[in-house]
């Protein structure tokens, strides 16, 4: 069964289409990803998944159950984002540990000091951070966190908006061995926003390219070390990046 799938999907704003027919699926435990430069539609279909974009028509399904709009607890128990800006997807007056208990508090869901204390095992932050404010983490903790809290309800499938694209380049690094480390760990299928492709290269199995709200190819993320892409859009994105084979990220 994929984790997830999207049929003809079309998504647009106050009337106006910005994604047209987009199709692809991403099997259980695989990690694909988005990819194509700014306006290219990208982040609007992760929006509609995460049901942020509610004008869309055609098919969307996760784990097999069609996805409806808007807000659904059950699907946010299978499905989580995280996104771009750690620091503005925090809010300032809550303490880590009151963002953590947030998702189970609107679930019902209990143990709850021992489900923030593992949650933030898995992503490396010890106990003193718990009752930290946004504002005494720095960036990279910042995203550590919401990661966390992505975690929280156990999801199976991660939506990832440009997760380390407002970091340094070293805290970067870190943030993409997280990842990793939690897919192979937790069994988690990620989908990818990013106009990176050296992350893509490091962190997924496939990606699709985007352009003027159409993918116009999809292909095995080990093209990004040839170069041996079908359309020439895709081959001017992989030049306009380097044309250089992704290194991989350290520790």
């Amino acid at each position: 069964m994929s984790a997830l799938e999207l049929d003809e999907v079309d998504i647009g704003y106050a009337g106006v289409r910005v994604v047209h027919q987009a199709s692809f699926a991403v099997a259980e435990g695989e990690s694909f990803a988005l990819v194509g430069e700014s306006g290219s539609g990208k982040s609007t279909v992760l929006k509609a998944i995460g049901g942020l974009a509610t004008e869309w028509t055609g098919r969307i399904a996760v784990l097999g159950q069609p996805r409806a709009r808007g807000t659904d607890l059950a699907f946010a128990r299978a499905c989580q984002m995280v996104f771009q800006d750690p620091y503005g997807s925090l809010h300032p007056r809550k303490t880590v540990s009151a963002a953590l208990i947030e998702p189970l508090v609107v679930h019902g869901s209990g143990d709850r000091d021992a489900r923030v204390a593992a949650a933030l095992e898995a992503v490396g932050l010890d106990r003193r951070f718990r009752y930290r404010f946004p504002h005494q983490l720095s960036g990279g903790q910042r995203q550590r966190v919401a990661i966390a809290r992505a975690l929280m309800l156990e999801p199976k499938l991660m939506l990832l908006d440009e997760p380390t694209s407002a970091l340094d380049v070293s805290v970067q690094a870190e943030i993409l061995n997280l990842l990793k480390r939690l897919r192979r760990e937790q069994g988690l299928t990620y989908l990818m926003v990013t106009h990176n492709l050296p992350v893509v290269s490091f962190l997924c199995d496939r990606l699709a390219v985007m352009k003027a709200g159409r993918i116009v190819e999809i292909a095995p993320a080990r093209t990004l070390r040839t170069g041996d892409f079908s359309h020439p859009y895709s081959r001017e994105l992989y030049a306009a990046s380097g044309g250089v084979p992704a290194r991989e990220a350290t520790a």
